[in-house]
């Protein structure tokens, strides 16, 4: 976990422009994207979507073809369904084939186990009826029943749904069992890859306050890819520091916490308790500063002055970090022309910038101008050093 300030947020202050406004959140989702964005933009945050992965279209992956053929033509003993929309576009693909009667009637004489409610849903609907389904959707549940059962000689179908499944496939082969991958949709590198990219170099700059990954492989294609780009060392280092890598579950965060990233996770794995982990977290862990009597919290691309949301420029922002990293104490122009992105040699493009980050601030006296030297928050260094970093 990252660590965070102390500040509490302003729960009544968020209720009127939503707890994520003025942060920039980003979306490593194919599947689901547009209800994850939907969830976030809903409580205020301006959403970056770059799918990390695209998904085979089931109907034509021949692997699934082929492994569903084998499977009609020698059925297995116990079939598990992992996932509601896997199972649902598994039958539906074999249907497509001419192959869906079969596969049902094959289904119909196996041990069927789903792995939760919702696949439960799924196994009923294309009208079988599952064996058995754990309380807790864990897969791991799902292996102790199958190893207290004892699974030597029979041969188990594993619908596969693109996460990988640790020690699973081999804790049963290694108690005599013989596995049957069934990959019910592949994953691969996305045919575009500009908006990837894009959002690799929005983290890298900071441009970006979370990172949200919804399953491993988009998390190890998004590392793959920083790689490629010559970028992965700014790219951890941001999540690392500044970017908070937010993961639906411990298998999605996998790949990140393998090359040392800290994640947060939901205690519950769906996207509803996702939203709600960053309406938590990136309020709490915005800088918060008592400046010329008015309480300034620093957001990603905003500024809430006492209860009013400010929208600040991106060299605004940049300007207003360099004063906040040092509250209260000068800091020279030449400084703050270096904390600007892209400014040059001029030192006019302070003045220019500074005059806007004031408009935009609205309280012109929440930073002052020491002649001849710099700008510095009004803010009482003995006061408030609780706040310096």
């Amino acid at each position: 976990m990252h660590a965070t300030p102390s500040n509490e947020p302003d729960t009544a202050a968020q209720a009127e422009y939503g707890p994520l406004a003025g942060f920039t959140v980003g979306v490593t989702a194919a599947r689901r994207a547009d209800e994850l964005g939907a969830l976030l933009q809903r409580r205020g945050a301006t959403v970056l979507h770059a799918p990390a992965l695209r998904i085979v279209p089931l109907a034509d992956d021949s692997e699934l073809l082929s492994a569903t053929k084998a499977l009609i033509g020698h059925a297995p003993d116990i079939v598990i369904a992992t996932t509601a929309i896997g199972f649902r576009g598994w039958i539906e693909a074999a249907e497509g084939w001419g192959h869906g009667e079969a596969l049902l009637r094959c289904l119909r004489g196996v041990e069927l186990l789903a792995r939760g409610p919702k696949v439960k849903g799924a196994v009923r609907a294309a009208g079988l009826t599952e064996e058995w389904s754990p309380s807790s959707e864990s897969m791991a549940e799902v292996l102790d029943r199958l190893l207290d059962e004892g699974v030597a000689g029979r041969r188990i179908a594993l619908q596969l749904h693109g996460e990988p499944l640790p020690g699973f496939v081999e804790s049963l082969r290694a108690a005599g069992a013989e596995v049957i991958g069934v990959p019910v949709y592949r994953w691969l590198p996305p045919e575009d890859l500009g908006p990837v990219d894009r959002l690799l170099d929005a983290v890298a700059g900071r441009g970006v306050d979370a990172l949200t990954f919804t399953s491993a492989p988009a998390a190890a294609s998004l590392l793959s890819r920083a790689e490629e780009r010559g970028m992965a060392e700014d790219f951890l280092t941001a999540l690392g520091r500044d970017v908070l890598a937010a993961c639906v579950g411990p298998v999605t965060a996998l790949p990140l916490q393998s090359r040392g990233v800290d994640t947060v996770q939901p205690e519950r794995f769906r996207l509803g308790p996702l939203v709600q982990l960053l309406c938590q977290e990136l309020p709490s862990r915005a800088r918060v500063l008592t400046v010329a009597g008015h309480r300034v919290q620093i957001r990603g691309h905003a500024v809430v002055v006492d209860e009013e949301l400010r929208a600040v420029p991106p060299a605004g922002m940049a300007l207003l970090r360099a004063l906040a990293r040092r509250p209260g104490w000068v800091v020279a122009r030449a400084e703050l022309l270096r904390a600007l992105p892209g400014a040059g040699r001029d030192e006019h493009a302070v003045e220019t910038a500074m005059a806007r980050l004031r408009t935009a601030l609205g309280v012109p006296k929440l930073i002052q101008t020491v002649v001849k030297r710099g700008y510095r928050l009004a803010v009482d260094p003995a006061a408030d050093s609780k706040y310096a970093h």
